[in-house]
């Protein structure tokens, strides 16, 4: 789980020397959605729905709408209530937080005091998360107008997502299946 948190921060290769086994596959893992995700029919709907208006913020702001509705629908995806998980999640990250990159260590603490795994769930935790990240863009991005086309097209990407999310999950389940046997 920790690798999986901090693969946007970690560059470069070695990661098993830099993180050990475990880390290393979550970080690999990362990576390897991240792929997946790019080039998914679905995604590339939902990201073309709002090129004209985001343009390569398009690809941040579906990731942010995604994990509304796996955060909204988390009990269909996983055993342990969201509610539970999340402390749970924050929890294990500090115990990891020697290995954590700066910036996941400048970020963890706003993401637990703003419960941000759990406040997706909610349009008024997307609309303060697309605004917060809007205010740290170098350019301007217009992600604090995003919530409004979420609403607008909530139905069209709830649909993209649920088409997503079952490959996305069936492969990562075979990836760690062949990866991690441990």
């Amino acid at each position: 789980m920790t690798g999986n948190f901090i693969g946007d921060f970690v560059k470069g290769r070695d990661l098993d020397a830099r993180f050990g086994f475990y880390v290393a596959r979550g970080i690999d893992l990362h990576r390897i959605i991240d792929e997946f995700t790019d080039k998914h029919p679905q995604v590339r709907n939902s990201r073309a729905r709002l090129w004209d208006s985001y343009r390569h913020y398009a690809r941040v702001i579906v990731d942010v709408y995604y994990d509304h509705f796996l955060a909204r629908d988390w009990q269909k995806f996983h055993p342990v209530p969201l509610q539970q998980y999340a402390p749970q999640a924050y929890e294990t990250l500090l115990t990891q937080e020697e290995i954590l990159p700066d910036g996941v260590k400048q970020m963890l603490p706003y993401m637990m005091r703003g419960n941000w795994l759990l406040n997706y769930s909610q349009l008024e935790g997307i609309d303060r998360a697309l605004t917060g990240m809007s205010r740290r863009t170098r350019f301007e991005s217009n992600m604090e107008k995003a919530v409004h086309d979420l609403q607008r097209y909530y139905p069209e990407f709830e649909h993209e997502f649920g088409q997503f999310f079952p490959t996305l999950q069936e492969m990562t389940s075979r990836w760690l299946q062949e990866n991690v046997k441990r």
